[in-house]
């Protein structure tokens, strides 16, 4: 039986960097492929995709350096010509479009849920908590961007750069927020 409990208990990945990098790696392919699940609305210019779901959790699964790092990489693809944006776009001038201020939000999302799910205590509704204010960061940075391009008033670009992302949006929160207290007892030993 001790044979079995030192097997049990021995740490399966035993090289965390090549982890680390293949994490990275997961996530910027996973934001990419939500990228493709695409929804326009016919009011706005951003559409509704995955991608916040992913971005959503690299910041819980890979922590706030990995996570950033994660979607600072896709974002960087991206401009350097990868068909990685909504619409296989790329390049500079889709990051000078519309939808710029979201992919600047993934970072800052991503980031501040990694930094803040460490300091979390047990529960499904702590992390969803992160999860959405994570959320709330990424869809202010867009409006934000949205309001330098466009001259609109806040509360009209509230209302089509914040407001109609809200019902989805939260089943992302719900559904990522499942998923990590299902995972998480897994994650020390993978990360």
């Amino acid at each position: 039986m001790t044979v079995l409990s030192g097997v049990l208990t021995r740490e399966i990945i035993e090289n965390k960097t090549i982890t680390r990098v293949f994490g990275v790696s997961v996530f910027v392919t996973l934001t990419m492929l939500g990228a493709f699940v695409r929804i326009p609305l016919p009011f706005t210019p951003v559409p509704v995709t995955l991608q916040t779901f992913f971005v959503l959790l690299s910041g819980l699964f890979l922590g706030r350096n990995l996570g950033g790092i994660a979607q600072v990489s896709y974002v960087l693809l991206g401009i350097a010509g990868l068909p990685f944006f909504t619409g296989t776009g790329s390049g500079i001038f889709h990051i000078l479009g519309p939808t710029g201020g979201y992919l600047a939000g993934f970072v800052a999302a991503s980031f501040y849920i990694g930094r803040s799910i460490r300091r979390a205590k047990e529960g499904f509704w702590q992390t969803a908590a992160i999860l959405l204010t994570g959320d709330c960061i990424l869809l202010c940075c867009g409006v934000l961007w949205l309001k330098l391009i466009t001259g609109f008033s806040f509360f009209t670009l509230f209302c089509i750069g914040f407001i109609p992302f809200i019902p989805g949006d939260i089943l992302k929160v719900a559904a990522a927020a499942v998923i990590y207290r299902k995972l998480k007892p897994r994650l020390k030993e993978i990360f």
